[in-house]
């Protein structure tokens, strides 16, 4: 790279840096923000997608999630981290889905397949009516979408939601549907639904479905058995209520 190029380059990275509100700058960068990141973020920002990036909102096992704002609303920014995504497991979701079992090459290049498949999966969820975030755009391995909550209050996991009998039914009931909805109009499995892929807001609310499977994977129907059990399990054992066969009822009579 030119010396003329790389002072561009952090002239943009500066200028992105100044764009960061509400959090430590030493915190939000490190592992996540490296440069390419970085430059993602300015390209978005550049392009309208953002018009600033906040604080952070949680931190997941691949991914940070970060508040942003556009047009005086705020948004959610999903970064995965490069340096410590598990790649085999990527590869392996990856492999038996027609979409994306080509994906070969860096670990930049298997994250950035990782996130256009959340982002696709994402719509197809949304366009036949399971809510889930809507997504906003994606780049490398930068996803954008609806905040779920409000910046200071970001909405919950089920798994630390207290809910009344009846809004616990109610939970239960429309998660059951969603499985239901998503295997049999939008042709996917989530392959990964438990009360911490779940979050409540005025209702639950399906997030994590980079990992989503279209019905034509090998292990499709493994993992759909594990969605409905570990729903089922989750209800039984915190409410009382709900069972897999409930679950599997609702599949066969959509």
């Amino acid at each position: 790279m030119s010396k003329r190029s790389e002072e561009e380059l952090d002239t943009r990275v500066d200028v992105l840096r100044t764009r960061l509100k509400d959090s430590e700058a030493d915190k939000v960068e490190g592992s996540v923000f490296d440069r390419r990141t970085l430059m993602t973020l300015y390209d978005l920002a550049s392009k309208g997608v953002i018009d600033a990036l906040g604080g952070p909102i949680s931190t997941g096992k691949e991914a940070n999630l970060f508040y942003a704002i556009k047009d005086d609303v705020d948004v959610a920014i999903k970064v995965y981290r490069i340096s410590t995504s598990n790649f085999q497991a990527m590869q392996d979701y990856l492999a038996g889905d027609p979409r994306f079992g080509r994906v070969r090459g860096t670990k930049r290049a298997i994250v950035a397949a990782w996130v256009k498949k959340e982002y696709r999966n994402l719509s197809r969820a949304e366009a036949v009516g399971v809510r889930v975030p809507h997504p906003i755009a994606m780049r490398d391995n930068i996803l954008v979408m609806e905040l779920i909550g409000e910046r200071d209050h970001p909405a919950p996991q089920l798994k630390d939601v207290v809910l009344e009998e009846e809004d616990a039914k109610s939970t239960f009931d429309q998660l059951s549907e969603y499985i239901s909805i998503l295997y049999h109009d939008a042709g996917l499995v989530h392959a990964d639904l438990s009360e911490y892929n779940v979050l409540y807001w005025e209702g639950p609310v399906i997030i994590d479905m980079g990992q989503s499977l279209t019905l034509d994977h090998p292990m499709a129907r493994k993992f759909l058995e594990r969605d409905i059990a570990n729903i089922a399990r989750f209800f039984q054992k915190k409410h009382g209520l709900g069972s897999e066969e409930e679950i599997k009822s609702r599949l066969r009579s959509h």
